[in-house]
């Protein structure tokens, strides 16, 4: 009956076709048709966890007197899954447990019961959801964390810092998320990436046809500027962009340990889909 379709849609949360089908197949027993719709379900689950997921949010829980705080990745294949109430609230269940246990081992942190929730969203919403990283922080002793978190939970940092204020910290971590330093000062650029980016510069600059003494003098300010804008305390604040990081940490009597920047489906390889192509593809077989 139409009463027991929507029921057992409210119990799975289950497109109405498929319900329909599960009870038919059933005759009409809804628990049958529910353990029916979960094996079925686990297959495609483990056949949807294949698949990438590139897209998803990244957030934080941090501890009210800012001693400690947990960062997190949870990934899904579109955005509009990263907005779906489901997806949320199996995030923030994840983000609680690292939260209360600081287990940070994705393997460890999703034992039996998280497990079977994941698989059992991945069947609800159709698409593959998978848990990518995770950090917790601690303050030191004389230190406090503060976090921001940016463009509909796309960015997310966290800072670590001795002195200064809440605002401070705040502010700090909205700069790192909107300029993405790669370090902290400029001597922690690994040289293989400093080489690199000589090279480069190096032949863009005798591409020029000046002489050797002023090329070299261009690749030195070109390699200069490159380590202003990759580490923070060189960067111009976003706030202030008259003063660099470092100096505004100077007048607020503070200085800054650690930071970290989490963002949504960064180094993950999308896959890149030829929607003509694959209509076409379709069009054909059904022929």
């Amino acid at each position: 009956t139409a009463a027991q379709v929507k029921e057992l849609r409210e119990r799975t949360g289950l497109g109405m076709m498929e319900c329909k089908k599960s009870l038919v197949e059933n005759d009409g027993d809804i628990e049958k048709a529910i353990d029916a719709l979960r094996k079925s379900g686990q297959a495609k689950a483990a056949k949807k966890s294949g698949r990438i997921a590139a897209e998803g949010l990244v957030c934080v829980k941090l501890a009210e007197d800012r001693s400690k705080a947990i960062i997190l990745e949870i990934n899904c294949e579109t955005d509009f899954v990263a907005r779906d109430e489901n997806f949320l609230s199996f995030t923030q269940e994840i983000l609680q447990v690292a939260f209360e246990s600081s287990v940070t081992n994705i393997t460890d942190l999703m034992n039996s019961e998280l497990e079977a929730k994941r698989q059992a969203l991945i069947q609800k919403i159709g698409e593959n959801v998978s848990v990518r990283r995770i950090e917790a922080l601690e303050a030191k002793a004389e230190s406090t964390l503060s976090s921001y978190v940016h463009n509909n939970n796309r960015i997310a940092v966290i800072v670590d810092i001795n002195g200064g204020d809440a605002e401070l910290g705040k502010n700090l971590a909205m700069h790192i998320a909107a300029f993405n330093p790669m370090v902290m000062n400029a001597e922690q650029v690994p040289e293989a990436i400093v080489a690199k980016e000589r090279d480069i510069f190096m032949a863009q600059a005798n591409d020029s046809g000046k002489p050797a003494d002023v090329v070299e003098k261009m690749v030195a300010g070109r390699i200069g500027k490159f380590l202003k804008e990759v580490s923070l305390m060189n960067q111009a604040y976003v706030i202030n962009p008259d003063i660099s990081v470092g100096d505004l940490l100077k007048q607020a009597n503070a200085s800054m340990n650690s930071f970290t920047r989490f963002e949504v489906g960064e180094g993950i390889e999308k896959e890149t889909v030829d929607f003509a192509a694959e209509v076409m593809a379709q069009a054909q077989s059904s022929n």
